[in-house]
């Protein structure tokens, strides 16, 4: 045993080795228990079911036994229910180690289970930052007397939250937290991987005074499996999914619910034991696909990302993944599920179902055996957060001080970078928009934000995204999932029917009757239907992203991982865009446009097809790999050519042209809280949020290099 394990109370070490069964601690849970043991908030690093629960847990139940910690002295984060429910018995069984309690709280546990939390508060409580929020704000939960004794947060998946509005809200509720139990709250996050660690565990550090550390037990790593193939639709893959690996246990990542749906029902209509995991499934359904997943062995569930982030679905034999994911990070996330077993080995084979499919999975594959893993990069500056916070503080406090709202969340780091005069800003204007109303120098939710953030017990503060209507769907009196009411209000029955149908979990099912006072949608069994649609579009793709798959385009390599015919679809590929071989970014004539293919992400071309419009009076389309120009200035390219250089010559886009035109290049609303900011913030807002300034200028530092020079 370790230095680190004989630090551990002598009652866990007993339990360590005759209850768990461990013969030591791993690399990871030696390192992190030395550092949380130390006091340190730390980042620990380690690939899924790597050790890293056990790593942030034992240390802190040592604590519990040792100190005498009262309920609640942990709290444990999750971005999803998903991953709370399938840690909970995980949670339970470590914390039994030592004659402690573990509860879960969220949307789903219903209200005689919360009544007996209350009653007989547990020593860890797993929670979202969302339903955390509620209890918060919430009169009838005794936050301040509950979280009293708190001593330490556990984030998991901290990259999940770190980079988006989620992970900016979290940073807030942590210092009311601090608030409440009014100590230096221990902050401990665990990912699998991440590009810039330091940066997050600066973010996480938030006011904090601890020592700070990055745990990493690095070591070598298992040669990773991998494969490339071009099969050229989804009934095709399909058809190679059903072959390959017969017999073992197959995780299939795809892009979409729609997608997951339709793959899915392909596999089932194929004779395959297959699932669907997607976040529009009932609890119920989801537990049933885990639980029949793990006690099968030839079978497949088919998966959006909610899977990459650590939920226990037993031994996993292989991930495929239906084209390709948006980063490195998530192709490792994916991947980090398989090579767990003793002589196993990571592995993950991409079937390519398109052209951009294929470039794009190339270019991951390509990425990660450069070393490359995107960067997280948090907000310092949430406005709209700020708006948020102040609304779901007054509704804590029942009237906020107004001098004391900067006290409640100095140290969040979604704030650090906001000015005195900037935060004043926002009041003000939520002031004079009646959003807020001041009484006596108390804030309180005024008209308009009582109608439109007050509702149904201000449940739209809990959450920082807004989310479409949903209709969940039921049959015999059983939750299947949740469809958007969009979808059905416009949805067609196949010929031959008198009712609607569609899929879901990967069935097919006939309408029967809709509720749509209730919201339920009540269904029976069908031969067939249509998939379902969900609002929301793929992401942009980066500029790092896109260069590599400019690369990719250009070589001439065909790697061992590649199938035949993939290395065929590349080669089609190749000559498709021979003309890459020319320049690093070279600008094409065509019929009535010009294109310009710079691969520079759709963040960096939206922002520069706003700044060319304006110089040009033209129309430009934007896409990930170029920008075409269309009208007046696609009849001179050399007026093109003249634009662009003028523009690499003043270094532009500047800070300016990025105030200026990121509200021209959003697609819909970002947040429900954007009616909170004043104009100047709001365009701060969008200039952070929606284009890649960095990006933009990269493109045009290409201009002009021929393939034979540096780039």
């Amino acid at each position: 045993m370790s230095q680190a394990f004989d630090r551990l109370s002598p009652a866990l070490q007993h339990q360590i080795v005759h209850t768990l069964g461990f013969r030591g601690l791993r690399p990871v849970q030696a390192q992190a228990t030395d550092a949380i043991l130390d006091g340190d908030n730390c980042v620990v690093l380690a690939p899924t079911a790597g050790g890293k629960t056990e790593a942030s847990f034992f240390p802190l139940l040592s604590l519990m036994d040792t100190e005498e910690w009262s309920p609640v002295s942990v709290i444990y984060l999750s971005p999803i229910r998903a991953l709370l429910n399938n840690q909970e018995d995980r949670v339970e069984r470590l914390a039994d180690l030592v004659g402690r309690r573990a509860f879960k709280w969220h949307g789903d546990v219903n209200q005689s289970a919360r009544k007996r939390f209350f009653r007989a508060p547990t020593d860890v409580l797993l929670t979202t930052p969302e339903s955390l929020e509620a209890m918060l704000m919430s009169a009838k939960f005794p936050a301040r007397q509950l979280f009293a004794g708190l001593q330490a947060v556990i984030i998991d998946e901290v990259h999940a939250f770190a980079d988006d509005d989620r992970g900016a809200h979290l940073s807030a509720v942590l210092e009311r937290l601090v608030r409440f139990c009014r100590r230096d709250l221990q902050r401990i996050g665990l990912s699998a991987t991440v590009g810039n660690p330091d940066e997050i565990l600066g973010w996480l550090q938030g006011s904090s005074k601890r020592p700070s550390r990055v745990v990493d037990p690095g070591g070598e790593k298992k040669a990773a499996q991998l494969a490339l193939d071009f099969v050229g639709g989804l009934e095709n893959a399909a058809l190679v999914i059903r072959s390959l690996h017969p017999g073992k246990k197959r995780l299939v990542f795809v892009d979409s619910r729609r997608k997951a749906e339709t793959l899915g029902k392909l596999l089932s209509d194929g004779g395959v034991r297959a699932y669907v995991m997607h976040g529009s499934l009932s609890v119920a359904e989801r537990q049933d696909a885990e639980r029949a997943f793990q006690d099968g062995k030839d079978c497949v569930i088919v998966a959006t990302s909610a899977m990459e982030l650590g939920i226990d679905i037993g031994d996993l034999d292989h991930v495929l993944q239906i084209d390709s994911p948006p980063t490195v990070a998530s192709f490792l996330q994916r991947m980090g599920r398989t090579g767990r077993r003793e002589g196993a080995f990571p592995n993950c084979t991409f079937l390519a179902t398109t052209a951009a499919g294929l470039q794009q999975a190339a270019a991951v594959l390509a990425l990660h055996s450069e070393g490359y893993v995107e960067p997280v990069r948090p907000s310092y500056e949430a406005f709209h957060l700020y708006a948020h916070q102040a609304m779901a503080l007054s509704v804590q406090t029942a009237g906020l001080v107004r001098s004391e709202l900067w006290t409640w969340l100095e140290g969040a780091s979604a704030f650090r970078a906001t000015t005195e005069a900037d935060r004043t800003a926002i009041v003000d204007h939520m002031l004079s928009e009646e959003i807020l109303a001041e009484d006596e120098g108390r804030l309180w939710l005024g008209p308009h934000g009582e109608r439109k953030y007050g509702r149904a017990n201000f449940r739209e503060l809990y959450a920082v995204f807004s989310s479409p209507r949903l209709i969940t769907v039921r049959v015999d009196n059983k939750d299947i999932g949740q469809v958007e009411a969009q979808f059905l209000a416009a949805l067609e029955g196949p010929e031959g029917y008198s009712g609607t149908c569609f899929t879901l979990a990967a069935r097919a099912w006939l309408v029967e009757h809709i509720d749509w006072e209730r919201g339920v949608c009540i269904v029976r069994p069908a031969p067939v239907g249509n998939a379902p649609r969900w609002n929301g579009g793929a992401r942009w793709l980066s500029y790092d992203m896109m260069q590599a798959m400019r690369r990719v385009l250009v070589d001439d390599n065909t790697p061992e991982s590649w199938s035949q015919r993939a290395r065929e679809a590349m080669a089609t590929e190749r000559a498709n865009y021979a003309f890459l071989r020319d320049s690093d970014s070279p600008l094409i004539e065509g019929k009535d446009e010009a294109t310009w293919w710079n691969f520079a992400g759709g963040a960096a071309n939206l922002l520069l097809a706003q700044l060319l419009e304006s110089e040009l009076g033209s129309k430009l389309v934007a896409r990930n790999s170029s920008l075409t120009f269309k009208e007046g200035a696609a009849k001179s390219t050399a007026a093109i050519r003249q634009t662009l250089t003028s523009l690499q010559q003043d270094s532009r886009p500047t800070e300016a042209d990025v105030l200026r035109f990121a509200e021209g290049a959003k697609r819909g609303r970002l947040s429900k809280f954007e009616p909170c900011l004043p104009d100047g913030l709001l365009q701060r807002y969008f200039g952070a949020t929606v284009v890649d300034a960095d990006g933009a200028r990269r493109a045009l530092s290409l201009l002009g290099k021929q393939r034979d020079e540096p780039s």
